[in-house]
């Protein structure tokens, strides 16, 4: 533990937060492999303790710690220590330990660093401490509920993504994880202190945690209360755009992400178009994630597609989405619903068929656009400049449906002209059906099918 305590004394004199939060660490380095085994095997059960008070209380040079904050960190890397011995037991010999252990061993620690916050008021600077506690806390729970599943101990089913797929099951530790880490939350949303000591300041990197948590535990739901806490207390917060850019874009992603799974696709296109414009361009999973859910809200709320050269920057995208843009400017309904069903698995496990499923209604726009522009143009009066013909018969538009859709599917007069109804309510179309004279009598002057530029 002296290499730790070095390192803790250091960080204290210079007020590094991730440099503290680096002796806190349950991984080692690859420059140092056996870290964690010389760490275990540096002190004992009986001994820690003072160890631990002897390193960081009475051989204080050059910072100062209070009684109550110096027994604080007494506690805490007694707690690290003796979690550290449950990861090695774990890694090395499955029957010495189990990711169970290890969970309850961190959760320990985390609620020992909770409480030097609470009781001993550790400064701000410190929170990257958090980050690695409440990180740590939640990957461990994982692999705990992942090793019982595999013990049979519960039935379940991986999901598709750690951080935003996720099937039932039980997961009892991560379920406790989100309590504490939702107690690390209110740790620091509740912070009174002036804004440059705040603890306010690790808030979204917790709160894209919590999202995480959540959405592992497809309880994407209890997102919102998190929303509106923050919303109720944005009067003494930071502004967003001074916090470390690798959290706004996450913390975007997530907001959009949900507003994206209320169906508020405009609110999802804002927030997922910020966190792509400020991601890194080398982040590519990234930038692929949010691509992911991009792409469906502009299929809907502007009714446009992704280009080609985008496409083939993210092969694992092109290979989903090509198909159904292929589809879609085609006005290939059989085509389009082929493509569904081909890409269905991933696409409910990525949260985003039924999008998909809608932007069926602009694969029929193009149908109906191209029996529109096929109609060719009406005869002008006095010499005027040619027009389209806009009263088109019903007829045709269920004929180009009927070559357009499966083989042998069976539809009536009556469905196109709904079909024809909902293009036109929902704003694909602008005119009307004259049923009495079996036409549609569409918009003149380019506005027939707005936006295309027909």
């Amino acid at each position: 533990m002296q290499r730790v305590f070095e390192t803790f004394k250091q960080a204290q004199r210079i007020g590094s937060g991730p440099l503290l939060s680096s002796t806190l660490s349950p991984v080692a380095p690859p420059e140092d492999p056996n870290r964690l085994y010389d760490i275990y095997t540096s002190s004992n059960e009986t001994r820690i303790i003072s160890d631990a008070r002897s390193a960081i209380i009475y051989q204080q040079t050059g910072y100062k710690l209070s009684k109550a904050e110096g027994n604080a960190w007494v506690d805490i890397y007694a707690a690290y220590w003796k979690a550290v011995g449950q990861v090695i037991a774990t890694e090395t010999d499955a029957r010495a330990g189990t990711w169970s252990a290890v969970y309850d061993a961190w959760k320990e620690l985390a609620n020992l660093l909770i409480k030097g916050y609470q009781s001993a008021d550790f400064e701000a600077w410190t929170l990257p401490c958090l980050y690695v506690t409440g990180k740590y806390l939640r990957t461990f729970a994982i692999k705990a509920d992942d090793q019982a599943r595999r013990r049979g101990t519960v039935t379940f089913s991986s999901g598709f993504q750690d951080d935003i797929v996720s099937d039932y099951g039980k997961n009892d530790k991560l379920e406790d994880a989100a309590r504490v880490i939702n107690r690390i939350f209110t740790l620091c949303i509740s912070d009174r202190a002036p804004l440059e000591e705040s603890r306010k300041w690790g808030l979204y990197y917790v709160i894209n945690l919590l999202f995480k948590t959540y959405f592992k535990l497809n309880s994407v739901p209890l997102s919102k209360n998190i929303l509106r806490a923050l919303q109720a207390n944005r009067t003494d917060m930071p502004v967003l755009e001074s916090f470390p850019a690798s959290h706004i874009v996450t913390f975007k992603y997530y907001v959009g992400v949900i507003s994206f799974l209320e169906e508020d696709y405009v609110q999802a296109e804002e927030a997922l178009t910020y966190a792509l414009a400020l991601c890194h361009k080398d982040a590519r999973k990234n930038r692929e994630l949010l691509l992911t859910y991009l792409i469906p809200c502009r299929l809907l709320t502007t009714q446009s597609l992704p280009s080609a050269k985008l496409l083939a920057a993210y092969p694992h995208l092109e290979q989903l989405f090509k198909p159904i843009c292929q589809c879609i400017k085609k006005g290939d309904l059989a085509g389009y619903d082929k493509a569904l069903i081909a890409g269905e698995e991933e696409f409910v496990k990525r949260r985003i068929y039924l999008t998909l499923e809608r932007g069926r209604d602009i694969a029929l726009r193009n149908l109906l656009r191209k029996v529109f522009i096929a109609g060719g143009f009406e005869t002008p009066k006095d010499g005027g400049a040619p027009i389209r013909r806009t009263r088109v018969p019903v007829a045709e538009f269920a004929a180009a449906i009927r070559i357009g859709s499966e083989i042998g599917q069976t539809i009536d007069t009556d469905e196109v002209e709904c079909m024809l109804a909902n293009m036109i309510y929902k704003g694909l179309m602008k005119g009307y059906i004259a049923r009495e004279r079996g036409i549609v009598v569409l918009s003149k002057g380019g506005t027939a099918f707005p936006g295309t530029g027909v």
